[in-house]
């Protein structure tokens, strides 16, 4: 069995750590920042092996190259971004086997965040970095709103079990606008008393399962009737299409952060 645990870095980012059992060899996954993970080396002992990155973002790759310089370890990344560090670039549909852990991913090619962000798919778990959130969804920043609809939907489609393991804390604020767009969902508002709480006790948020998301996340929730008509008053027009009903649910979101 895969063991998977998670450091703070920044404010509200996630590293995650990937084992077979209490064995020391580590997979990294987004590794911003180079300090919490030595202090891990240091204090539990892991012993880095390989490096997953979702995408370019200085967040998710500054320790990337301090790293490497320290364990020497290979660097797998996005085929179509800019990433001085990776020596094992990645495009849809490749497979990364990392025999220290024993472990398999399918790589989803799912821009929309950035121009070329991957997400790992393998053993139930989905690492999606900025993809998709707890509640939520990444901003577009390099990527249309079809192409995010569109990579969502790639998401959506795979197993409910799968854990999502997406790379910021975010989840408060993500369910406190999910409310706002379906103040219907009741499910949704206590899952968001059920996320102040653990935040209150220190507790992290993610990871969350899809099946979850489906029942909660607007971005996911596209085909929605009563998420169709509030998309619909925001816009104040008729809304055709997902895509339509994303990107506006999406912007909605971004008028109010």
């Amino acid at each position: 069995m895969l063991t998977v645990t998670s450091l703070d870095a920044f404010e509200d980012n996630y590293i995650w750590l990937i084992r077979r059992g209490d064995d020391p060899a580590t997979v990294l996954v987004d590794p911003g920042d180079a300090d919490p993970v030595m202090e891990a080396v240091a204090r539990d002992g892991i012993r880095p092996v390989a490096i997953l990155l979702t995408h370019h973002h200085g967040d998710h790759t500054g320790g990337v190259g301090e790293l490497v310089e320290r364990f020497r370890v290979p660097v797998y990344g996005p085929v179509h971004e800019r990433i001085p560090a990776c020596d094992h670039p990645l495009g849809d549909g490749n497979r990364v086997t990392l025999a220290e852990i024993d472990a398999t991913f399918e790589v989803l090619e799912l821009p929309g965040h950035t121009r070329g962000h991957l997400a790992y798919y393998g053993h139930d778990r989905l690492f999606c970095g900025d993809t998709l959130f707890t509640g939520g969804c990444g901003r577009l920043f390099e990527g249309s709103a079809e192409q995010m609809h569109a990579s969502l939907a790639r998401i959506a489609a795979l197993p409910p079990q799968t854990a999502i393991h997406c790379a910021h804390e975010y989840t408060l604020a993500n369910l406190a606008f999910a409310q706002v767009a379906e103040p219907g969902n009741r499910e949704t508002a206590e899952r968001l008393e059920a996320a102040r709480a653990a935040r209150a006790a220190g507790r992290p948020t993610v990871p969350s399962t899809l099946e979850l998301e489906l029942r909660t996340n607007p971005f996911l929730r596209s085909a929605d009737p009563d998420l169709i008509a509030a998309a619909e008053r925001f816009a104040g027009h008729r809304l055709t299409t997902g895509a339509e009903v994303f990107a506006t649910v999406r912007h909605w979101k971004d008028t109010l952060d």
